[in-house]
């Protein structure tokens, strides 16, 4: 098991036919495998992953990345972009948009009436009042308070480590963190088998199993096919919700 440049054209190949169905109606939803960054990059693919494709494909800003399993949703204001250059990235308007669409996805997708989002630091113990970093005061406070005006239940900014040891998620049906690594290792730690990427914010339907492509364990009947049916499942639900909740 190995990427190769035909892999990688052939992967980029599938992703413009598919999503060129979707444009014309021709599929309702689109479940996408993983793949080989590398690969397609050698071929030509200028994005960091599917989302941000997919999303510049929709000419949505606002697509967020978004990883499920069962009550647990977790949220990512930044997602595939270094970790020096989230502090830079986070803005009260761009965390604000982000808390506006998580609850968006939540009533329409989820079916969830009145969304609880909870809101994760930056910094360690969210700075602890400006001692450890000023992005919660100036910055993740001031977008929480925004949304609130809308009249979104927003609450924190929580410290990461805490509140994911303390079962403190399980209060809320949404949890928004600043970056990918901050959502992702407590996520699949809970749920690696079983979770699955639902792309938000877009006009299409768009999951993913939450694993990688995994050429280490290949020809070796290791592999598990739960997160990909659990990504086929919740792409039906949530296109089934959209029916509904139009």
């Amino acid at each position: 098991g190995k990427p190769t440049v035909d892999s990688g054209r052939l992967a980029f190949e599938s992703l413009e036919a598919a999503t060129n169905d979707l444009a014309k109606g021709k599929i309702d939803v689109l479940v996408t495998s993983p793949i080989s960054k590398d690969a397609m990059n050698q071929y030509g693919f200028k994005f960091p992953g599917h989302t941000e494709y997919l999303a510049d494909m929709s000419g949505q800003e606002d697509a967020l990345m978004l990883m499920v399993a069962s009550d647990l949703r977790v949220g990512l204001v930044s997602s595939h972009i270094p970790l020096k250059d989230v502090s830079k990235q986070l803005t009260v308007e761009k965390i604000y948009h982000k808390i506006k669409a998580f609850a968006k996805t939540l009533i329409r997708d989820f079916g969830i009436l009145r969304p609880k989002i909870a809101v994760l630091g930056l910094n360690p113990h969210s700075g602890e009042s400006g001692k450890i970093g000023l992005e919660e005061l100036d910055t993740i406070i001031p977008s929480i308070e925004k949304a609130k005006e809308d009249g979104i239940i927003a609450m924190g900014p929580f410290p990461a480590d805490g509140f994911f040891g303390s079962n403190l998620w399980k209060n809320y049906d949404g949890i928004l963190a600043m970056y990918h690594d901050q959502g992702l290792a407590p996520f699949k730690a809970l749920s690696f088998d079983e979770g699955i990427n639902f792309t938000a914010g877009l006009p299409i339907v768009r999951t993913s199993p939450d694993h990688g492509t995994a050429y280490d364990i290949v020809g070796q009947d290791k592999a598990s096919g739960t997160s990909m049916r659990n990504a086929i499942y919740t792409a039906i639900d949530v296109y089934r919700n959209r029916q509904v909740n139009k």
